[in-house]
């Protein structure tokens, strides 16, 4: 018998359990729900590499999960890298086809995810969430804010892909960054992370279904104002990092209705900004984030 604290065992780490699979798609995969299977391998470079190459090669169906206990090359925006310990949090993508959407529209997506994944860990996790735009999910630790997780989108076959990466059980001497934190930093009630990704689906589920109701329309479905409420950008001083090297600084007036970020510049001009990293300058929480 390998002893418990060899160090590939998978149960080395007591405090992080590896998922059940089984149970979760016991709880998830019904016949009338958006996930049509749910796959957790133990450990793969990036689940949205995976999924969309299966997209590309028509080998996936609207509704399909891949979660990896570990991502060794996990991808943010602009081709960052992600990692953390195995188990330590939840690394999944999802397969959506969005059909007969106007494909202007599904820009939205990745903003609908953030706005899921906020709203099923906040009732799950017991911890107030917030959303830095575009895709970064906030936390409160030591009343600072920090980034405790990332959201990335892209197209591939006929849908689009999304993925998470969500920090939960890291603890102080494993933030790759000081600016990260983590679901058990910030006091989660509950880092069982089979809870917290079925609290996270259940939640995308329902909010893709009222998007799609409205053919996309982000008013219609109520996501933009959503969007609107959990945003920790915007009223806030901040400078748009933008493609090409250029900048711009302004206050975070608007979520407009294409999910592009409105600034109100110095010379009154309003800006939208549809890419770009953004910094937090200053604002109600105070600080540069």
């Amino acid at each position: 018998m390998t002893p418990p604290d060899a160090p590939h065992n998978r149960w080395s780490d007591l405090d992080r359990p590896p998922l059940n699979g089984t149970a979760l798609r016991r709880g998830l995969l019904r016949p009338d729900a958006l996930w049509t299977s749910l796959e957790v391998v133990e450990s793969t470079g990036s689940t949205n590499t995976d999924l969309a190459g299966r997209a590309r090669g028509g080998a996936a169906d609207e509704g399909t999960v891949l979660v990896a206990e570990e991502q060794t090359a996990g991808r943010g925006r602009l081709e960052r890298t992600w990692t953390a310990p195995p188990r330590s949090g939840l690394f999944f993508s999802v397969y959506l086809e969005p059909g007969d959407i106007p494909v202007e529209r599904w820009g939205w997506v990745p903003l609908l995810a953030g706005v899921a994944a906020a709203t099923g860990l906040a009732r799950s996790a017991g911890v107030d969430m917030s959303l830095k735009w575009p895709n970064d999910l906030l936390v409160t630790v030591e009343g600072e804010e920090r980034k405790t997780g990332g959201i990335l989108g892209e197209f591939a076959g006929d849908g689009i892909v999304v993925g998470l990466g969500i920090n939960v059980s890291l603890r102080a001497d494993e933030l790759p960054a000081p600016t990260a934190g983590s679901l058990a930093l910030a006091g989660a009630v509950s880092t069982d992370r089979e809870t917290l990704l079925r609290a996270v689906l259940r939640s995308l589920e329902d909010w893709y279904g009222r998007w799609k109701a409205a053919d996309g329309d982000a008013a219609a479905s109520g996501l933009q104002a959503a969007y609107a409420a959990g945003c920790a950008t915007l009223d806030r001083t901040v400078r748009a990092e933008l493609p090409g090297g250029t900048s711009l600084v302004g206050e975070a007036v608007a979520i407009d209705g294409d999910g592009r970020l409105v600034l109100s510049t110095e010379g009154g001009l309003q800006q939208p900004v549809s890419a770009g990293d953004i910094v937090h300058l200053r604002g109600a929480a105070g600080g540069l984030t």
